[in-house]
């Protein structure tokens, strides 16, 4: 990932977490919890991609296992966020551009699904049975409610950053660099000139051309002669 791109994901990522653990985690809301670290990493996979959301979802996920509050094993979360990223990623228009939020809402409705269903199925893998006493099926309810109704303040505002991320200044003036180079190396190779590459290479083609102009005068003035 380039540099920018893992500035921007680390520092949404902790704002995030800080966010869920300190403000939506004592809502004591009925069901699920809010899942801002989850909204952020969809907002940057639909940007970034698959392979982009894969790495932003595992360290997200690495990172909330990690936190103080955290009840369960270390990778289980990483584990999900990761699979979650890579699938939305995929969703990732080619264009880079959103034509509805429906695409985006789907993604989140079934991402919301798809880590409370893979988070329990990774808990019943080492021994934790904690989803089935509060009950699955609210759980799936709850969780794609509140994060479908969280998903319209969050998703845009972190596609909006991450695409202006992309948009570096610096790198934008490094590809015109490049294309300018590209351009000139396309130009000499194709017609024999170097073109920018001499001192003087300009000048040097118009002397060589006035020097033929000359012979050329000379050589007339004789045979007249």
């Amino acid at each position: 990932m380039r540099v920018n791109r893992i500035l921007l994901s680390s520092a949404l990522i902790v704002v995030a977490l800080v966010l869920q653990v300190s403000v939506l985690a004592r809502l004591h809301l009925p069901g699920a919890v809010p899942d801002l670290l989850l909204l952020t990493v969809l907002g940057l996979a639909l940007v970034y991609g698959h392979v982009g959301g894969a790495l932003v979802g595992f360290g997200a996920g690495l990172l909330a296992d990690l936190a103080p509050p955290a009840d369960h094993a270390a990778g289980r979360y990483a584990l999900v966020l990761c699979v979650i990223g890579y699938l939305a990623g995929l969703a990732k228009p080619e264009n880079g551009r959103l034509k509805s939020a429906t695409g985006p809402m789907v993604v989140v409705v079934a991402a919301a699904i798809g880590t409370t269903l893979l988070y329990a199925g990774v808990g019943a893998l080492v021994g934790d049975t904690a989803a089935r006493h509060v009950g699955l099926g609210s759980l799936l309810f709850t969780a794609a409610l509140y994060d479908l109704l969280l998903a319209p303040f969050v998703v845009p505002g972190i596609m909006a950053l991450a695409r202006r991320a992309e948009n570096d200044p610096l790198a934008e003036t490094s590809s015109a660099a490049k294309s300018t180079d590209i351009s000139s190396g396309w130009l000499s190779s194709g017609t024999g000139l170097k073109i920018g590459g001499q001192r003087g290479g300009l000048g040097s083609l118009k002397t060589k051309a006035r020097t033929r102009t000359a012979r050329v005068g000379r050589i007339k003035g004789v045979r007249r002669l």
